[in-house]
């Protein structure tokens, strides 16, 4: 009898170890943050097979290795990362927004995610710079969405008698994550189990979604927006010899990601000039045109520091040259955001010349 109960007990232990990890997230409306946060963890060889349970049942969360989203509990060494409790003020390391599921994965997973994307350790310089980036470039607008923080404070928007001038139409990731939720006058199933797997497979797609968009992001900041970084820090070095002020930046192979890169080299300088033109081939052969690209205010700015002059805006060709007095002109932009010539020369005197009208 004690060797049946021996045999029971092994056979018991044997089944923990071999069954899926399940991760469980609330059932009913989903939002972007709990369908990215599965979508990270998923990522992972430790939640690759792992089973999803979508309920609010407190006695069946308990059961769930890793409980996301809902049960209240803000826990890494127990695997709970809810946020909705009344004392949660969790922030990411020197960032303001309180964390939602999502960023509260991401901060506890995104190092690992990283690094095996790289293929490198978790402690590689690099890991670390992409991991604060993406929080900052994209975890962060869903812990602020999810949390009904507002991109900008609206007292000071209505004080100052700010308005919209058109609707963005919900174009957010949350405004996506909430249109693929069912509408409330879609079919359900009687069967409550049924109707229950109907939502699930919802939520699955949008959990996709936000993964597709996520592992974009992360493609992009590791295979080229992290490699651009020494080429731009390189033009920047360089920048002197074009304008003893360094107000232009010129890349000499081809265009990379510069924007990023370019704002933090000016925040750590010592009232440096800004750049205010940026010189790049349309393609890497001797032979391409170039372009000048105006430096905007801001990263997501339309508002150029100093656009191209407007005498020059909306022209082309020969009559840009006669205008401009520099020959090879191909285009100025009618917002006076960009323009090209022929060579490199033709670029940089339009470059200097603008700089002083």
């Amino acid at each position: 009898m004690l060797r049946n109960a021996f045999k029971m007990a092994e056979s018991a232990t044997k089944r923990l170890k071999t069954s899926p990890v399940t991760i469980a997230t609330h059932s009913g409306h989903f939002h972007a943050d709990e369908a990215l946060a599965v979508y990270m963890l998923r990522l992972l060889p430790a939640y690759q097979s792992s089973q999803l349970i979508r309920t609010r049942d407190p006695a069946l969360l308990d059961t769930c290795h890793t409980v996301v989203d809902v049960g209240g509990k803000y826990d890494p060494a127990t695997h709970r990362y809810d946020h909705h409790q009344r004392e949660f003020t969790t922030t990411f390391p020197n960032r303001p927004t309180k964390l939602s599921s999502a960023g509260l994965v991401y901060m506890h997973f995104g190092k690992a995610i990283i690094a095996q994307h790289l293929g490198v350790s978790e402690e590689a310089p690099e890991v670390n710079i992409i991991w604060t980036k993406i929080y900052e470039s994209f975890i962060e607008a869903l812990d602020a969405h999810d949390n009904g923080i507002s991109e900008y404070d609206p007292k000071a928007l209505t004080a100052a008698g700010i308005e919209k001038k058109f609707s963005s139409g919900g174009f957010s990731l949350g405004a996506m994550v909430g249109r693929l939720n069912p509408n409330w006058n879609d079919p359900t199933p009687s069967d409550p189990v049924e109707a229950q797997k109907v939502e699930d497979g919802k939520f699955l797609v949008a959990s996709a979604r936000m993964g597709e968009e996520f592992s974009r992001d992360l493609d992009y900041y590791t295979r080229s927006w992290l490699p651009a970084r020494d080429i731009v820090h390189t033009a920047y070095a360089n920048r002197l010899q074009y304008d003893p002020s360094g107000r232009v930046l010129v890349f000499d192979g081809q265009s990379v990601p510069w924007k990023d890169h370019l704002y933090t080299l000016e925040a750590q300088g010592d009232g440096d000039a800004k750049v205010l033109y940026v010189l790049y081939p349309e393609k890497p052969r001797p032979d391409a045109k170039w372009r000048i690209q105006c430096v905007p205010v801001s990263k997501d700015s339309f508002q150029s520091r100093k656009p191209l002059p407007e005498a020059w805006r909306g022209f082309r060709d020969e009559k840009l040259d006669e205008i401009s007095g520099i020959n090879g002109g191909v285009f100025v932009h009618a917002a006076g955001f960009i323009g090209g010539n022929k060579t490199f020369d033709g670029a940089k005197a339009m470059a200097i010349k603008a700089l002083d009208i």
